[in-house]
């Protein structure tokens, strides 16, 4: 075997086809993946009334997708170098199309949710598999540039979902959200599988696993532990956290079972997935600050259209149009951050992206009021995502640094996972602090809403006044004043509460800014690449 492997000059292998060209095949049903995630949350609502059901059972449509998706994305590396990379990836789109068909014919919701766990399945190896292939197509000094495609894909499509998901549901039906992946994932699979090739290493390292035993414990243990994990992040704040008994018994299974497949994992000589590489100082490093990087981005995209729709009564529509100049601005910031990355040092471009991020919640955290406009919405997520890039983009750079080419599939998956993993955490955190942070605030105000204060006492007698003026009787008008000081006060707690949320949000992300130079500076001569294996 060291023979064979010494013929093979992994460092010198390159694709026969335009790099760019791969970039923008693989990409294509990455975009698919991300746009369809984004599509269905919108299409919610028509979902239920098509199957005659309520709010919290048309929600498993997402919960299912989410489950299945986060169990696929740890296994994806194992399964891209047992069949095969490429093979690997077809069979995604393929499943993806398949299950997005059906979901459209599906005739009940039972059926609607069992496919999406297909459609999660499929979709769950798409995103690890572009960013392993895209690592080898191009050189280290370039990686910046096609991570830098991959993330527009990633945070594009997110942010014109909804607008364009809503456009589908109120001119055509929910149905089509499903259909329309079916022509492209065609068009993607005709392409990878004219254009995308394995690399002789992926040839070498099947063949060194043949005969190896499959990790069957670590491969039950993951997929119990993180499709646990996943429904108790998905459904804890909504059943109120640890007072539900079926989440405290969830919570507790996760942990045990995910130490026990961490244990299992370091020792087995060939784990599914392989977590010594956290060994490596800049991968656990970037793995942790993927982590928060998942919290943050996910986090915030909730924050905002929930604050927009609770309490300004904005839309669904109107309320993704509010985030979607974000989407086009990271669409520029990407390139320009993988430019950068290929020509100084990523350690410093993170640092700033942190940096500009901290400033940005810090902008949101003293303007979000009541009182602002779309423009002023909008412009508010634009300071919020500015540094975005420049932390997505040089973590993924830095993250392959001395990591041996073979790896490269364990790296993409490891990334991906633990960002998802990092953005259901801080959108489940999330939330809990802004009802948590909007309940104390309640308490608070109350607390000064008593006929003993003067100044509440005037804006009641005042909002009387004016509401008898308006033809109500003096007991009317005084009990309508009590009421709509009382909802006043609810929307202001919510309000201080939603900007308390994001204040420490500000702190946590400017502590990040020395995380980067934990990290050593990759050679530039050999940036992310290690000596091929003899």
């Amino acid at each position: 075997m060291a023979s064979a492997t010494a013929v093979i000059d992994h460092s010198a292998w390159r694709p026969r086809y335009n790099p760019w060209l791969i970039a923008f095949t693989v990409t294509l049903a990455t975009f698919m993946e991300v746009l369809d995630t984004s599509i269905a949350n919108i299409a919610l609502p028509h979902i239920a009334g098509t199957f005659g059901a309520s709010t919290n059972e048309s929600t498993w449509v997402l919960t299912s997708y989410l489950v299945s998706n986060g169990i696929v994305l740890p296994i994806s590396a194992w399964l891209a170098t047992k069949l095969g990379r490429k093979r690997y990836y077809m069979s995604c789109v393929a499943l993806f199309a398949g299950s997005s068909f059906m979901c459209g014919l599906a005739p009940s919701l039972g059926l609607l949710v069992f496919f999406r766990v297909m459609q999660g399945v499929g979709g769950g190896g798409l995103q690890p598999s572009e960013q392993s292939i895209l690592a080898d197509t191009f050189t280290p000094a370039k990686r910046g540039m096609a991570f830098s495609v991959y993330a527009m894909a990633v945070v594009l499509a997110p942010a014109i979902g909804p607008t364009f998901g809503g456009w589908i549901t109120d001119n055509y039906s929910w149905r089509w959200i499903f259909y329309i992946n079916v022509p492209i994932s065609i068009v993607s699979l005709y392409m990878t599988h004219r254009f995308v090739e394995d690399p002789p290493y992926l040839h070498a390292e099947r063949e060194k696993r043949k005969g190896v035993d499959i990790d069957y414990v670590g491969l039950g243990l993951v997929a119990l532990g993180i499709g646990t994990l996943q429904m108790v992040l998905d459904k804890g704040q909504e059943e109120d956290w640890f007072a539900s008994h079926w989440i405290l018994g969830g919570s507790i299974i996760a942990a045990i079972i995910l130490m026990v497949w961490v244990w299992w994992e370091w020792r087995h000589p060939h784990p599914i997935v392989e977590l010594r590489l956290l060994k490596r100082r800049n991968f656990a490093t970037a793995m942790f600050s993927m982590v928060l990087l998942g919290a943050v981005l996910y986090g915030t995209t909730v924050i905002l259209p929930e604050f927009l729709e609770t309490l300004m009564g904005y839309p669904a529509a109107m309320a993704g149009e509010a985030m979607a100049a974000a989407g086009f601005l990271m669409v520029v910031t990407m390139p320009i951050s993988g430019m950068l990355s290929g020509k100084m040092d990523p350690r410093i471009l993170m640092a700033c992206g942190f940096g500009a991020t901290s400033l940005g919640l810090y902008h949101m955290a003293t303007h979000l009021s009541l009182g602002m406009d779309f423009w002023t919405a909008s412009s508010l997520r634009l300071y919020q995502v500015a540094g975005l890039a420049f932390i997505f983009i040089p973590s993924n750079v830095l993250c392959y640094a001395g990591i041996p080419r073979e790896k490269n599939n364990q790296v993409a998956s490891m990334m991906n996972f633990v960002r998802n993993v990092g953005g259901s955490a801080g959108i489940a955190i999330i939330s809990t602090m802004v009802t948590r942070g909007t309940q104390r605030r309640q308490s608070y105000l109350a607390a000064n809403m008593s006929n003993g204060n003067p100044r509440f006492r005037e804006m009641v007698e005042g909002l009387a006044a004016t509401l008898r003026g308006q033809g109500m009787s003096a007991a009317q008008a005084t009990h309508q004043a009590y009421a709509r000081l009382e909802m006043m006060m609810q929307q202001q707690a919510a309000a201080l509460a939603f900007k308390d949320v994001v204040s420490i949000l500000a702190v946590i992300v400017a502590c990040l800014v020395p995380l980067a130079f934990i990290m050593k500076k990759p050679a530039r001569a050999a940036q992310g690449e290690a000596p091929p294996p003899h």
